[in-house]
């Protein structure tokens, strides 16, 4: 397939990353079909730039040469494909879905064997960064696919994203993000912790922000955790505990399935998992710190706004 400007493109799930990578492939010139869910502002903004809506999967399908999915997990995802009014009820050969999830590998390599049975292709391009990257079109793509699809569709993904990794075949995508995705909880968890540690002591937050900040320990994640964390700005960092806890679920079941001993996995996953246990899923990643800080007896944005009062 050749892929154009005027290439016809779907995209099922608006949510903080989907609009902004829908908008960017409409200012590239593609007409596009959208599939929204609960949230209606998202769907009716598009619209309103000239999007088409359609009425489910399958017949976004029928009239689409690519189909985005950026949904919360493989559950999902696996509806999309494989339900009653889904895309593989189409029919139609010759249609790729470039699935943006973070997602199970498993879920991935056995989604893209049924497909192939029906001459469509799936692609795993899951994301990184944030959504002010999305709207920007400049996030992480990591895809997994063969060289000649990837050779296909990355005039596509060119759209939203700025930088783009061919990480092997399909499957592959899904396993490189929970890497990352492991990596990323870890480090939110060790700085929910070493918050609460260095407060505890007799720390302000923001002593440890500013010594951490300034050294080779800083990172991207860390500087938008704290400021979540210490400076309170609640949507700095928005991507949520229960997304957190699929995540290092999913990296933990990788983990299993590739026989490996995984103790730090297990501690992190756990750390997320407690917190949508007791019913804080919706809250953002930031937030752990304030979850650990309770359960030793500290209040941390207490803690953080005194100081910064002081300061």
């Amino acid at each position: 397939m050749n892929m154009t400007d005027d290439t016809k493109i779907g995209f099922i799930g608006l949510g903080w990353m989907g609009q902004g990578m829908a908008s960017n492939l409409m200012r590239a010139g593609h007409a596009l079909v959208v599939k929204g869910n609960r949230n209606r502002t998202p769907v009716e903004a598009l619209v309103a730039q000239g999007a088409i809506e359609a009425e489910s999967p399958r017949a976004m399908a029928m009239t689409c040469d690519v189909i985005h999915l950026c949904l919360s997990n493989s559950a999902q995802v696996e509806a999309v494909i494989r339900g009653a009014d889904g895309i593989l009820a189409a029919g139609r050969a010759g249609v790729i879905v470039i699935d943006t999830t973070t997602a199970d590998p498993v879920s991935t390599v056995a989604l893209a064997a049924e497909m192939k049975a029906a001459g469509m292709t799936l692609v795993d391009a899951p994301l990184g960064r944030t959504p002010k990257e999305a709207e920007a079109g400049t996030l992480d793509a990591m895809v997994g696919c063969d060289a000649e699809t990837f050779a296909t569709i990355r005039p596509i993904i060119e759209c939203w994203a700025g930088n783009i990794t061919h990480v092997g075949g399909i499957g592959d995508g899904h396993r490189m993000k929970l890497v990352m995705n492991f990596i990323s909880m870890g480090y939110a968890a060790l700085y929910a912790e070493a918050l609460t540690m260095g407060v505890k002591a007799g720390l302000t937050p923001q002593t440890v922000q500013s010594v951490i900040g300034g050294s080779r320990l800083s990172n991207g994640f860390f500087d938008t955790f704290m400021r979540a964390a210490v400076d309170r700005e609640r949507d700095v960092h928005k991507f949520t505990i229960t997304n957190a806890a699929k995540d290092t679920r999913y990296a933990a079941a990788m983990a299993v399935e590739s026989g490996m001993a995984n103790p730090l996995g297990a501690a992190i996953r756990n750390a997320f998992a407690q917190m949508e246990a007791v019913g804080k899923g919706d809250d953002y990643v930031p937030w752990l710190a304030d979850h650990v800080a309770g359960l030793n007896g500290l209040d941390l944005e207490a803690a953080a706004l005194k100081a910064a009062k002081k300061g």
